[in-house]
């Protein structure tokens, strides 16, 4: 896939971004992945939950994925997005937390999903772990 020709993101890329994260590992918890390091989770698939659900049916939806953002501020940006994919609920108010339905990840592109997996990824990894991370990604191109 390639971010400059405007290419939209899938599970699998998603997959594989958060993957590619040192020392990521990849549970499943009823099918659906979760992503932690350092024993910590950092981005996942989440289960029907009452905070969620479809405004016309009432249905609790089960395409919604959590992604950590590594301050308020970051959050707000994403809440901010024209596209209005990224939201909240009462239940992360004062959580560094975005959601995004997986039938939007057709909309956001490889750079935005790396961005979302690379922060949220950061905001979990231990220091030593994401200091290295940072050297070898930004520093070194710098």
């Amino acid at each position: 896939m390639d971010a400059h020709n405007g290419v939209m993101s899938t599970m699998r890329e998603l997959d594989e971004a958060a993957l590619a994260m040192p020392g990521t590992e990849r549970q499943l918890d009823q099918g659906r992945p979760e992503y932690r390091v350092d024993g910590k989770l950092f981005c996942f698939h989440r289960g029907q939950r009452a905070d969620v659900v479809d405004p016309v049916t009432g249905v609790r939806l089960d395409d919604v994925l959590m992604f950590r953002a590594v301050d308020q501020g970051m959050k707000e940006m994403w809440l901010a997005d024209e596209r209005a994919i990224f939201f909240t609920t009462d239940h992360f108010n004062g959580h560094n937390a975005v959601l995004l339905r997986i039938r939007d990840l057709g909309v956001v592109t490889s750079d935005e999903l790396q961005d979302l997996v690379s922060d949220a990824w950061l905001t979990r990894a231990s220091k030593k772990n994401a200091r290295a991370w940072l050297e070898a990604n930004f520093l070194a191109n710098s």
